[in-house]
């Protein structure tokens, strides 16, 4: 197998590239990390001194990739499908790039900040970090919900890199800290996420492993079962 991805199923910015993947039928070999286990992390810093995952490795071409955006935007240029993920006029590739570090930055990692306090040792919680996590969301819900408005996907008409981001985000952000009410546009669109196959995909595959999540008992129950 040419493209081999180092990953964890339970991984948000790991559900980003698979979705990218599903989305063109892209062949690749899944490598799985067990952060437990010290071979298993060895396999991964052997390519990514940080650790850091995902990692996608290219034996055809002899790359290392990391960071999500990046490896996506790889394999459009070298093992590209039906589903164009990155525009090609410059000014739509901004504002999908711009969308899609959003959904990184500020719901992706206030999300984890959240859900890393929470497994923290008794005593060693950081209240006021989770607070400024908590309203970090409320402000991109709310302007998630401006920018949704009159749109199918997060950048107009077709699914982009930055939909790739918006599922994981909003999937596991949803759970930790509710969107609320007064939002129909955004809702619409989580829905049409959740809805759509290669995220679908994502969630079953994921499954197995919800107990791990720190917020497993509030996972909406028709995230379930198929």
């Amino acid at each position: 197998m040419t493209l081999t991805l180092h990953m964890h199923p339970l991984a948000s910015f790991c559900h980003k590239v698979l979705i990218a993947l599903y989305e063109n039928d892209t062949e690749f070999e899944k490598s799985l990390i067990d952060f437990s286990d010290a071979q298993s992390t060895q396999k991964l810093t052997d390519h990514w001194p940080v650790g850091k995952i995902p990692v996608l490795e290219d034996q055809r071409r002899h790359q290392v990739l990391a960071e999500t955006s990046i490896i996506i935007e790889y394999l459009q240029q070298h093992y590209p499908g039906d589903t164009r993920l990155l525009p090609s006029a410059p000014d739509a590739q901004l504002e999908t790039r711009l969308w899609d570090r959003f959904f990184d930055l500020y719901i992706s990692v206030p999300m984890q900040k959240i859900v890393t306090d929470k497994i923290r040792p008794e005593g060693n919680q950081d209240a006021f970090g989770v607070n400024e996590a908590r309203q970090t969301l409320n402000t991109a819900y709310e302007m998630l919900e401006r920018q949704l408005t009159g749109k199918i996907w997060i950048c107009g008409e077709e699914f982009t890199l930055a939909d790739c981001s918006g599922a994981p985000a909003l999937f596991y952000s949803s759970i930790v800290h509710p969107i609320g009410p007064g939002k129909p546009a955004l809702d619409r669109y989580f829905e049409r996420l959740m809805h759509r196959p290669s995220v679908k995909r994502v969630i079953a595959e994921a499954r197995p492993c919800f107990a791990m999540f720190p917020f497993h008992e509030d996972i909406p129950k028709r995230f379930l079962n198929d």
